[in-house]
């Protein structure tokens, strides 16, 4: 494997789709059309996968050890010695100024808002990642951040209603990892503190009883962000609520991937190569999009 092969997958390209929560503004804004703005979000949203990248070759530089005993982790490319450690920190640092300085260029708080991301990230692969509930409560906050500086890169306020439902779906999204990883630890026979030590921190029966909660939560939550009269006004119609089912079978095929029917990988990386989850995320994008600017 060749060293920019290696880099390339250390900084996870398949991980980066959670960066569209940084366009997010941008649709639900009415901006999509407007060509410079559309412009400025992708510049936004590349900086952020930059960002993301940073911060997993950060991540396995500091994991390297707990990776190489790893069944499936060790063949990732620092542990497996295809990329130094040294090389990966170097990338790592170069691409996070490439990324604060492009925020930065659009609006400083948009690269404030970078910033917090990029320093929660780094505080979380130190210490704050072995903390349960503390470790999902950071990755939602990811989110909220990806989509606040989505928001101040094109200049529009961020919706409440959307980062009501960004946090809901990101807790939900983090906890049935959180699940599918103590399962699995279960059922391979391991102690979950091998695979990661905010496990010990989490019950399954627990988890999947705020997972089903947080699935009501988010669909509510949605719906009434659908039938909310400002959205109503601000878009003209009614129609966003026909996207509601997506999202109801959406959070529905995840709750499958991570608790019904898991598979050996994780579920949101399982949902990104499930035809049924694509296909439903692809009905939802469509009528989202017809509801906003058909």
């Amino acid at each position: 494997m060749t060293a920019a092969r290696a880099l390339l997958l250390t900084l996870r390209p398949h991980q980066w789709v959670k960066n569209l929560f940084v366009a997010a503004p941008l649709v639900f804004a009415r901006k999509l059309e407007d060509p410079t703005l559309l412009v400025r979000a992708g510049i936004a949203v590349l900086a952020f996968c930059l960002l993301s990248g940073a911060v997993y070759a950060f991540n396995d530089v500091r994991d390297v050890e707990g990776d190489r005993a790893h069944p499936s982790k060790r063949h990732r490319p620092i542990a497996a010695g295809h990329i130094s450690e040294r090389g990966a920190l170097t990338a790592a640092g170069v691409l996070a100024v490439i990324a604060l300085a492009a925020c930065s260029v659009l609006d400083w708080r948009c690269g404030a808002f970078a910033a917090v991301y990029l320093a929660q990230n780094v505080a979380y692969s130190v210490k704050l990642k072995q903390i349960a509930f503390v470790d999902v409560s950071l990755i939602a906050t990811g989110f909220l951040l990806r989509v606040m500086g989505g928001a101040s890169a094109i200049g529009v306020p961020a919706s409440g209603w959307v980062l009501i439902c960004t946090a809901l779906l990101a807790l939900f999204l983090g906890l049935g990892k959180r699940a599918h990883e103590l399962a699995w630890a279960q059922r391979s026979g391991g102690e979950t503190g091998t695979t990661r030590a905010a496990l010990q921190g989490y019950s399954l029966p627990h988890l999947r009883i705020a997972m089903y909660v947080l699935a009501l939560a988010t669909s509510a939550a949605y719906v009434a962000y659908t039938l909310d009269p400002h959205t109503i006004g601000f878009f003209g119609s009614d129609r966003l609520i026909w996207s509601a089912p997506f999202v109801g079978l959406g959070i529905a095929r995840f709750l499958g991937l991570a608790l019904w029917f898991p598979r050996d990988e994780s579920p949101t990386e399982a949902m990104l190569r499930d035809p049924w989850f694509l296909a439903i995320l692809a009905g939802a994008t469509a009528t989202v999009l017809y509801a906003i600017y058909g």
